[in-house]
């Protein structure tokens, strides 16, 4: 179980720091290499489910470093 807490943790922190790179503050940002930005259909939507996909990669990142933290998991 421990394990699979460490694996979690690993991927989801590669995961969100990927995700938090391809956020634009005013430009395309990493999305825009490759015109990533524009397979959306408007710029709104892709931030909007940029957003939510970040927000649950952090979540999971949370929990997992409170599970290891705290020595829940053995």
């Amino acid at each position: 179980m421990l394990t699979l807490v460490w694996t979690t943790q690993i991927i989801s922190s590669l995961l969100l720091i990927v995700l938090i790179l391809m956020h634009s503050p005013k430009g395309d940002g990493i999305a825009g290499i490759g015109n990533a930005a524009q397979m959306f259909a408007s710029q709104k939507s892709a931030e909007k489910g940029l957003n939510k996909l970040t927000g649950i990669v952090a979540l999971v990142f949370v929990i997992c470093v409170f599970l290891l933290g705290f020595g829940i998991v053995k």
